[in-house]
């Protein structure tokens, strides 16, 4: 792929997920604002999920008030998801519905580091019919997983 063509796949992209943010947040009678659009734009640039604070490096016009109000609201249309951690910092991310990306998170409860991690597809589909199965017996509707697992990463063990 060239770089033009690698460039309007990645402007493709943007632009699909900027529809999607923009429709979910209709659905929820909110307007995409700029403010919330320079958010999507930093959580899809990122190569993780990001604290608040990692939200604001990403552009000087953004205020730490508004960010948060703003978060809760794309969090509230299901455009972006919180992950918790064991500091005081929730990291967020786009969801994955969103950003087509299914992965699985390593959570350093010393730190808060987050790693996206992805498993192999035969693990995924494993996975997949052992969590269909159990909640088939307790009579539950999955929609999808998520897998985070806890430990200490190696800057704190």
């Amino acid at each position: 792929m060239t770089i033009d063509e690698t460039t309007a796949a990645e402007t493709a992209q943007n632009i699909d997920v900027h529809q999607l943010a923009a429709s979910r947040l209709a659905v929820t009678d909110q307007r995409y604002t700029k403010t919330r659009r320079t958010i999507v734009d930093a959580l899809h640039a990122s190569e993780g999920p990001l604290t608040i604070a990692g939200i604001l490096v990403f552009s000087d016009e953004l205020a730490q008030s508004s960010t948060y109000r703003n978060l809760a609201v794309l969090e509230e249309a299901a455009v972006v998801q919180r992950i918790v951690v064991s500091d005081d910092f929730a990291r967020f991310e786009l969801t994955e519905d969103v950003t087509g990306y299914h992965h699985h998170h390593l959570i350093c409860e010393g730190c808060g580091a987050i790693i996206d991690i992805n498993l192999p597809r035969s693990l995924e589909q494993q996975l997949d019919k052992a969590l269909s199965d159990q909640a088939r017996n307790v009579d539950f509707t999955g929609t999808h997983h998520r897998v985070d697992l806890v430990g200490l990463c190696s800057d704190c063990h």
